[in-house]
């Protein structure tokens, strides 16, 4: 019998409790589910890609039937090289559905055979990204309701990087 196996993709800078929800919930739909750690993004990061892919692992450790791994280039390409159905998507809020819909039909073109799930996120995530998060933080907030433990104590370990540099940290994604 063929597994049901899904992609969540994500940048994961850092992972908060929507991601955690989106993740968990998708986990029971499917027989196995990788979360997929984008490792080169064209974004101004916080968190290196080991350091995502470590917190990403931590937060999931107690789910069996959770994956972590960390990719580069299209998602749909990591997708079916793994051999996977279907990508899993998370969606906060209206403005959200039109980027989704337009990435859902663009990867349909690219590969066909994976569907794209999206999955509404728990009301009380809503208003939860990891850029929030980060600008919360950085402005002294607190953000313990809105990451795991491991992810707070990594936030508080970034401090001084954050105090000294303004962005954080840039990398620059050259497309493969």
């Amino acid at each position: 019998m063929n597994q049901r196996l899904a992609v969540y993709p994500g940048t994961f800078d850092p992972i908060h409790c929507g991601h955690q929800d989106i993740a968990r919930r998708a986990a029971l739909l499917f027989d196995r589910l990788v979360v997929a750690v984008y490792e080169r993004p064209n974004k101004t990061l916080l968190f290196s890609a080991p350091e995502r892919l470590a917190l990403v692992r931590e937060v999931l450790q107690d789910a069996p039937n959770i994956e972590v791994s960390l990719y580069n280039g299209l998602t749909v390409a990591f997708a079916k090289s793994i051999g996977a159905q279907a990508l899993v998507r998370g969606l906060r809020v209206i403005s959200d559905f039109e980027l989704e819909y337009q990435m859902a039909l663009t990867n349909h073109q690219l590969a066909p055979e994976i569907e794209t799930v999206c999955l509404m996120t728990h009301e009380r995530y809503a208003f939860l990204s990891a850029s929030i998060v980060k600008e919360i933080f950085m402005s002294g907030g607190d953000v313990t309701a809105m990451v795991p433990p491991p992810v707070y104590r990594a936030l508080l370990s970034k401090k001084e990087l954050l105090r000294s540099q303004d962005p954080p940290v840039t990398v620059v994604s050259l497309r493969d």
